[in-house]
Protein backbone atom coordinates (compact mmCIF):
# COMPACT_ATOMS: atom_id res chain seq x y z
CA UNK A 1 0.00 0.00 0.00
CA UNK A 2 1.37 3.58 -0.49
CA UNK A 3 2.31 5.97 1.90
CA UNK A 4 1.40 9.44 2.42
CA UNK A 5 4.02 11.92 3.68
CA UNK A 6 2.82 15.62 5.36
CA UNK A 7 5.69 17.72 6.19
CA UNK A 8 4.98 20.39 8.76
CA UNK A 9 5.55 23.67 8.51
CA UNK A 10 6.94 24.48 4.53
CA UNK A 11 6.15 27.12 2.48
CA UNK A 12 4.51 29.43 5.05
CA UNK A 13 5.06 32.95 4.76
CA UNK A 14 7.80 32.72 2.72
CA UNK A 15 9.58 30.56 5.94
CA UNK A 16 11.29 27.79 5.17
CA UNK A 17 10.14 27.59 1.65
CA UNK A 18 10.97 24.88 -1.25
CA UNK A 19 9.53 23.16 -3.85
CA UNK A 20 7.46 20.54 -3.65
CA UNK A 21 7.22 19.37 -7.32
CA UNK A 22 11.49 19.77 -7.35
CA UNK A 23 11.35 16.74 -4.57
CA UNK A 24 8.44 14.83 -6.35
CA UNK A 25 11.16 15.06 -9.34
CA UNK A 26 13.58 14.22 -7.02
CA UNK A 27 12.02 11.18 -5.59
CA UNK A 28 10.42 9.95 -8.64
CA UNK A 29 12.40 6.51 -8.35
CA UNK A 30 9.75 6.11 -5.31
CA UNK A 31 7.14 6.90 -7.58
CA UNK A 32 6.12 10.14 -5.66
CA UNK A 33 3.17 12.20 -6.95
CA UNK A 34 3.47 15.93 -5.32
CA UNK A 35 -0.14 16.88 -4.07
CA UNK A 36 -0.28 20.94 -3.50
CA UNK A 37 2.24 23.26 -2.06
CA UNK A 38 2.41 22.87 1.41
CA UNK A 39 4.63 19.31 1.31
CA UNK A 40 2.14 16.41 1.13
CA UNK A 41 3.29 13.38 -1.51
CA UNK A 42 1.79 10.16 -2.16
CA UNK A 43 4.44 7.97 -2.44
CA UNK A 44 3.59 4.35 -4.61
CA UNK A 45 7.07 2.31 -4.19
CA UNK A 46 6.96 0.08 -1.15
CA UNK A 47 9.91 1.66 1.25
CA UNK A 48 10.29 1.18 4.91
CA UNK A 49 9.64 4.42 6.89
CA UNK A 50 12.71 4.97 8.03
CA UNK A 51 14.10 4.82 4.50
CA UNK A 52 11.39 7.09 2.97
CA UNK A 53 12.45 9.53 6.08
CA UNK A 54 16.15 9.55 4.55
CA UNK A 55 15.64 10.15 1.30
CA UNK A 56 13.09 12.92 2.44
CA UNK A 57 15.58 14.56 4.82
CA UNK A 58 18.04 14.40 2.79
CA UNK A 59 17.28 16.37 -0.24
CA UNK A 60 15.49 19.43 2.14
CA UNK A 61 17.75 22.18 3.06
CA UNK A 62 16.54 22.47 6.63
CA UNK A 63 15.05 20.31 8.98
CA UNK A 64 11.93 19.23 9.11
CA UNK A 65 9.19 17.37 11.11
CA UNK A 66 7.50 14.35 8.76
CA UNK A 67 4.49 12.66 9.45
CA UNK A 68 4.13 9.36 7.13
CA UNK A 69 0.96 7.64 6.97
CA UNK A 70 -0.34 4.19 5.00
CA UNK A 71 -2.71 5.84 2.57
CA UNK A 72 -5.51 3.03 3.62
CA UNK A 73 -5.89 5.33 6.55
CA UNK A 74 -6.39 8.54 4.24
CA UNK A 75 -8.67 6.73 2.00
CA UNK A 76 -10.77 5.20 5.33
CA UNK A 77 -11.25 8.62 6.41
CA UNK A 78 -13.24 9.51 3.21
CA UNK A 79 -15.56 6.83 4.28
CA UNK A 80 -17.28 8.78 7.23
CA UNK A 81 -19.00 12.60 7.25
CA UNK A 82 -17.27 13.58 10.22
CA UNK A 83 -18.73 17.57 8.94
CA UNK A 84 -22.13 16.71 9.67
CA UNK A 85 -23.87 20.56 9.75
CA UNK A 86 -20.78 22.45 8.91
CA UNK A 87 -21.08 22.49 4.75
CA UNK A 88 -17.75 23.55 3.02
CA UNK A 89 -18.64 27.68 2.44
CA UNK A 90 -16.73 30.50 1.45
CA UNK A 91 -15.85 31.87 5.00
CA UNK A 92 -15.43 28.44 6.33
CA UNK A 93 -12.99 25.79 5.75
CA UNK A 94 -12.98 22.23 6.34
CA UNK A 95 -9.59 20.92 7.67
CA UNK A 96 -8.14 17.78 9.13
CA UNK A 97 -5.04 17.74 11.43
CA UNK A 98 -2.51 15.13 11.07
CA UNK A 99 -1.23 14.41 14.70
CA UNK A 100 2.34 13.04 14.95
CA UNK A 101 1.22 9.80 16.97
CA UNK A 102 -2.21 8.88 18.97
CA UNK A 103 -2.95 11.34 21.68
CA UNK A 104 -3.69 11.23 24.83
CA UNK A 105 -7.55 11.73 25.32
CA UNK A 106 -9.17 14.87 24.57
CA UNK A 107 -12.50 16.38 25.66
CA UNK A 108 -14.27 17.24 22.11
CA UNK A 109 -15.69 18.96 20.61
CA UNK A 110 -13.97 22.37 21.43
CA UNK A 111 -13.93 26.18 19.75
CA UNK A 112 -11.30 28.65 19.87
CA UNK A 113 -11.29 30.92 21.10
CA UNK A 114 -13.41 29.52 24.11
CA UNK A 115 -14.91 33.29 24.57
CA UNK A 116 -16.70 35.51 22.07
CA UNK A 117 -17.21 34.60 18.28
CA UNK A 118 -15.50 31.11 17.10
CA UNK A 119 -12.66 30.99 14.53
CA UNK A 120 -11.67 27.06 14.94
CA UNK A 121 -13.86 24.30 15.93
CA UNK A 122 -12.27 21.11 16.57
CA UNK A 123 -15.52 18.24 15.92
CA UNK A 124 -14.05 15.28 16.35
CA UNK A 125 -10.82 12.73 16.35
CA UNK A 126 -10.52 9.54 14.67
CA UNK A 127 -7.26 7.97 15.94
CA UNK A 128 -4.65 10.47 15.16
CA UNK A 129 -6.50 12.72 12.56
CA UNK A 130 -8.41 15.51 14.20
CA UNK A 131 -11.18 17.28 12.27
CA UNK A 132 -12.89 20.44 12.42
CA UNK A 133 -13.92 24.01 10.76
CA UNK A 134 -12.11 27.04 10.51
CA UNK A 135 -13.27 30.52 9.85
CA UNK A 136 -11.00 32.37 6.87
CA UNK A 137 -9.31 35.39 9.29
CA UNK A 138 -5.42 35.65 9.81
CA UNK A 139 -6.05 34.99 13.54
CA UNK A 140 -6.79 31.26 12.83
CA UNK A 141 -3.13 30.03 12.48
CA UNK A 142 -2.06 30.99 16.09
CA UNK A 143 -5.12 28.54 17.11
CA UNK A 144 -4.17 25.59 14.84
CA UNK A 145 -1.13 26.20 16.40
CA UNK A 146 -2.37 25.66 19.59
CA UNK A 147 -3.73 22.45 18.96
CA UNK A 148 -0.36 20.70 19.35
CA UNK A 149 -0.14 22.12 23.32
CA UNK A 150 -3.60 21.00 23.40
CA UNK A 151 -3.46 17.20 22.07
CA UNK A 152 0.34 17.17 23.25
CA UNK A 153 1.37 16.01 20.37
CA UNK A 154 3.22 17.76 16.92
CA UNK A 155 0.08 18.32 14.09
CA UNK A 156 -0.06 19.81 10.58
CA UNK A 157 -2.98 20.69 9.18
CA UNK A 158 -4.65 20.22 5.54
CA UNK A 159 -7.60 21.56 3.71
CA UNK A 160 -9.75 18.62 3.79
CA UNK A 161 -10.14 18.63 -0.24
CA UNK A 162 -5.94 17.74 0.10
CA UNK A 163 -7.61 14.36 1.61
CA UNK A 164 -9.66 14.09 -0.93
CA UNK A 165 -7.27 14.50 -3.77
CA UNK A 166 -5.25 11.84 -2.15
CA UNK A 167 -7.70 9.69 -1.96
CA UNK A 168 -7.95 9.97 -5.41
CA UNK A 169 -5.04 9.88 -6.71
CA UNK A 170 -4.62 6.73 -4.45
CA UNK A 171 -7.58 4.66 -6.52
CA UNK A 172 -6.03 5.53 -9.44
CA UNK A 173 -3.05 3.66 -8.61
CA UNK A 174 -5.28 0.70 -7.40
CA UNK A 175 -7.73 1.17 -10.52
CA UNK A 176 -4.74 1.85 -13.07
Amino acid sequence: MALVVFLRGMNVGGHRSFRPTALARQLQHLDAINIGAAGTFVIGKRIGRRQLRTEITSRIPFDAEIIICEGREIAGLLSHDYFVGYQARDNVVRFVSILSRRPEATSLPFSLPTRGSWLLRVLGRSGRFVFGVYRRDMKVIRYLGKLDEIFGVRATTRNWNTLTTITKVLNARTTG
